[in-house]
């Protein structure tokens, strides 16, 4: 295959934003712009050319620890500063960025030990994650395909289209033990085979991102942060199972996804990463955004396909198999967002590199939403088998005021409460 303009792009960046290059991000997922992100990265964008500085800012997607927005990271030192307004500004350009100097009332003062941390990897919050699939949201502007080009972006793809066939795809996922992350953890890679198997065409790849459990918003983050890496693993997926067309069925409440993914597909289809002979092959691809009204129903995968057909989100008989009768009554894999991202991961890294991760029975990590009466609220990743206590008070710093824990709700209302 020959060398893309995608992989020059690629090239060029690693030179732009190596270790030495000095750069700003901002958190911009939906938490943070609530609290004031954008007009913090524009004030810094402001004071920096008053200042005659060429420092590059980047509105990244969400880093997860919500409870401190907004947050800035600036490179190459990784100083971690949150809960930064517009007229901490001044000081974060003359002080830190023009002479390397901290502002200790911006760090993360940990309130056990009651030392002063300075990056980002050293907060308890952060510590025990392993943030394998969305520690890359603070590494790239998900408006833009060059920064996830620059992250290994892609490559998967890449690899797939020109050195494995499709059974080798299946073989890898299956070895890697990915399991679907939408709740009822079904193999994936028993569900690919069962699509490429089944009788009829077209065949049918889509991306279930109708996150409608109250005080979840992992899929929105991932969407909203790297919509690529979702993209990425529909285009992988679907060269899999003999697919020329998917969809990504999103929440109409989620604007920023919408808009991201929007972008994100146009661009992929520029650099000829999506469409017709998807890098020079003769495998063709599309992606088509369905947004959805908002009923809790539609996370079901047959009330989803009825809704994308322009029908009332209504469920049917569970005999009924998607693999051989899903959208329009066609062979159809639905995953869920998380599970279409962590595909790259497994084609990059290797089967046995992500089964190393988590138990016997689950393997590599989870995204979980920690919110409600916690001290620090916000989205953590950990290795599957990873405890709720280490969860709740390692990560989630415990009961605020030192109340006693009384429960814990997982899986949303269809889950339950663990006293």
């Amino acid at each position: 295959m020959k060398e893309t303009q995608a992989h020059q792009i690629e090239k060029d960046l690693k030179l732009n934003y190596g270790p030495n290059k000095k750069f700003i991000t901002v958190c911009a997922g939906t938490g943070c712009r609530a609290y004031g992100s954008l007009k913090v990265k524009e004030a810094l964008e402001a004071e920096l050319a008053k200042q005659n500085m060429q420092v590059d800012v980047l509105a990244t997607g969400c880093l997860g620890f919500c409870e401190k927005g907004p947050m800035i990271v600036i490179h190459p030192d990784k100083y971690f500063y949150h809960s930064v307004k517009v007229e901490d500004v001044p000081e974060i350009v003359s002080k830190t960025i023009a002479k390397g100097e901290v502002i200790s009332k911006l760090l993360y003062r940990d309130p056990d030990t009651k030392k002063t941390l300075f990056r980002e990897e050293d907060l308890p919050f952060y510590k025990k994650q392993l943030r394998v699939v969305f520690g890359k949201n603070g590494m790239l502007e998900p408006t833009r395909i060059e920064d996830y080009l620059a992250i290994d972006g892609y490559q998967a793809l890449g690899k797939v289209l020109s050195e494995m066939t499709p059974d080798d795809v299946i073989n890898e996922v299956k070895k890697a033990g990915l399991r679907g992350r939408g709740g009822g953890g079904f193999p994936a890679a028993v569900k690919w085979e069962g699509v490429r198997r089944a009788h009829g065409d077209p065949k049918y790849v889509i991306a279930n991102g109708d996150e409608g459990d109250p005080g979840a918003y992992m899929d929105r983050s991932l969407m909203e942060g790297n919509p690529h890496s979702v993209i990425e693993g529909m285009i992988i997926g679907a060269y899999t199972v003999g697919s020329n067309e998917g969809y990504i069925y999103v929440r109409n409440e989620y604007p920023l996804a919408v808009t991201h993914l929007t972008l994100a597909i146009e661009a992929a289809k520029k650099m000829g990463l999506l469409g017709k002979n998807i890098l020079g092959t003769d495998f063709s691809f599309d992606i088509h955004i369905s947004k959805g009204a908002g009923a809790f129903v539609c996370g079901e995968s047959s009330a989803l396909f009825a809704s994308i057909e322009g029908r009332a989100g209504e469920p049917r008989a569970k005999y009924v198999h998607a693999v051989e009768k899903g959208l329009w009554d066609k062979p159809t894999v639905l995953n869920n967002v998380e599970t279409w991202a962590n595909v790259p991961l497994i084609i990059n890294k290797g089967a046995d590199w992500y089964a190393s991760i988590g138990t016997e029975g689950s393997k590599g990590t989870k995204i979980f939403s920690l919110v409600g009466k916690i001290n620090n609220t916000g989205l953590v990743e950990v290795p599957m088998g990873t405890t709720l206590y280490e969860i709740i008070y390692d990560m989630g710093g415990g009961i605020p005021g030192g109340r006693k824990f009384k429960a814990v709700q997982t899986g949303g209302p269809s889950g339950g409460c663990i006293p």
